[in-house]
């Protein structure tokens, strides 16, 4: 079959086949299409198909192609016949058959434009380096549609065995008790939640954390759509540097280098601070930076903080199409834990408490704000809780709300110390553990079920909020 017959064939099943259209759209681009009427309308499709969830009549292509005012009338002609012939030609096409023959046409085509791409890069045509030429040929030649059907339970089992012997990759803590209820840190390919109120420390966690994970040689990535890049960093300095916020700017230039020259000897990670604004970045801005970090900085993160989850955009939830916030919620954080999966990187978000949950007593699951698909979606979510009395004491309560990781009835409950100045978090002494409950202590001979029952003293919880 010609490349043009196909391409009509793949447009014309787009639009005819819905079980189709759903199959391939996630790998389908638009310039693997030759032409640009032909890519105007898969374009047309495409959006339709992420903001209705199904394919567009032809009606409604015709309809939305007279509506694009970017088109020239040479286009918009050309890619109304396409679609006539779309009404026109009602094939009863394979559907499986057509899948693998777009598979080899998606791959043909990357192959093919990543060749052109070097070979303008080996003219000078083209601003990117020869560098950059074994990563484009390497993208081109990884482009394929997910074939596996799953885990055999029976015929796999040697494979799961040897899961069960190999020690997992894990992101450490610097905190202990963190690393005991996680069994050692953050896994790949899982998202992780802070849940705390205006003000509590969610940014201060994950600020911490950064600093921490960039002492320990990895690369972090931190996105921010509350604060600015400076503030961001302006944190980060004052945990990595040990010195108070207030105190930063009283640092002459030759004293901040001494400093900072300091930290570049002690770690061969790197630490990007990205800022977008509030409500206007989803996974898909994530992803081009991901790339666009690997391609001009060679950087690949070993962890992402995303500050915060819900005020990110949804890459499936477009504005204004009426969604309540469960959806939205719930979409972004199944969108975020599948970029988690895509780049192999454990990331760390946060959420707001709900009104009913903020300055209560204890703080529960049903207390996430907006929307309970978001607990549901995450592999470990924790809350940080304060008080008065906490404060006083340089302290913050956190207490395991889901726990993918570990059984999270064991160290339901323990306590972090915090110096908000300099933005760091560090353990406590063991006697502020055994005053709460649930704390750190681990029985294996009590019942899950029966674990977290404590009929001695209890601190008081009355003053706690989230």
């Amino acid at each position: 079959m010609e490349t043009v017959r196909l391409e009509q064939t793949i447009l014309n099943n787009l639009v005819q086949s819905e079980e189709f259209a759903r199959k391939v759209i996630p790998f389908l681009k638009e310039e693997y299409f030759s032409e640009s009427d032909e890519k105007t309308v898969f374009n047309e499709v495409g959006s339709y198909f992420d903001k209705y969830t199904k394919p567009p009549t032809v009606e409604a292509l015709l309809i939305n192609l007279d509506n694009n005012s970017s088109l020239n009338d040479s286009v918009l002609s050309s890619a109304k016949t396409i679609v006539d012939s779309i009404s026109k030609d009602k094939e009863d096409t394979p559907i499986d058959w057509l899948v693998e023959e777009t598979e080899k046409w998606c791959q043909d085509r990357a192959i093919y434009i990543a060749v052109m791409d070097s070979i303008e890069v080996i003219d000078k045509k083209s601003q990117r380096s020869t560098g950059e030429i074994p990563d484009l040929l390497k993208e081109a030649l990884s482009v394929s549609f997910d074939t596996n059907i799953g885990h055999d339970f029976i015929e796999n089992s040697d494979e799961r065995f040897d899961f069960y012997h190999t020690e997992e990759e894990k992101l450490p803590f610097d905190l202990e008790y963190f690393n005991k209820v996680t069994k050692g840190g953050l896994p790949n390919k899982t998202l992780n939640i802070c849940l705390a109120g205006t003000g509590v420390g969610k940014s201060l966690f994950m600020c911490h954390m950064a600093s921490a994970n960039l002492m320990m040689n990895k690369n972090v990535l931190y996105i921010t759509l509350e604060m600015s890049e400076e503030r961001i960093a302006e944190r980060i300095d004052s945990n990595t540097l040990n010195i108070p916020m207030k105190d930063l700017p009283d640092l002459s230039k030759k004293q901040f280098d001494k400093k900072i020259d300091k930290i570049k000897e002690k770690t061969q990670g790197k630490l990007i601070v990205k800022e977008y604004p509030t409500a206007s970045a989803h996974v898909g801005h994530f992803r081009h930076l991901l790339q666009e970090l690997n391609i001009k900085k060679d950087f690949k993160p070993d962890m992402i903080y995303i500050d915060y989850l819900n005020i990110c955009a949804s890459a499936r939830v477009k504005p204004g199409a009426g969604a309540n916030s469960y959806t939205l919620v719930k979409s972004i954080a199944e969108e975020l834990r599948g970029l988690a999966v895509e780049f192999d990187v454990p990331i760390m978000s946060a959420t707001q408490t709900t009104r009913s949950g903020y300055g209560s007593t204890d703080v529960e699951l049903t207390d996430t704000s907006e929307s309970f698909g978001l607990p549901a979606t995450a592999d470990f979510m924790f809350a940080l809780i304060t008080s008065d009395e906490l404060e006083e004491l340089d302290q913050m309560v956190v207490k395991q709300l889901k726990n993918r990781y570990n059984d999270p009835t064991v160290f339901k409950r323990f306590v972090i110390g915090v110096d908000r100045s300099r933005m760091k978090l560090y353990d406590c002494e063991q006697e502020a553990q055994e005053e709460l409950i649930d704390s750190a202590v681990e029985n294996d001979d009590v019942p899950v079920f029966d674990r977290g029952r404590n009929d001695g003293q209890r601190r008081d919880f009355s003053e706690f909020k989230v």
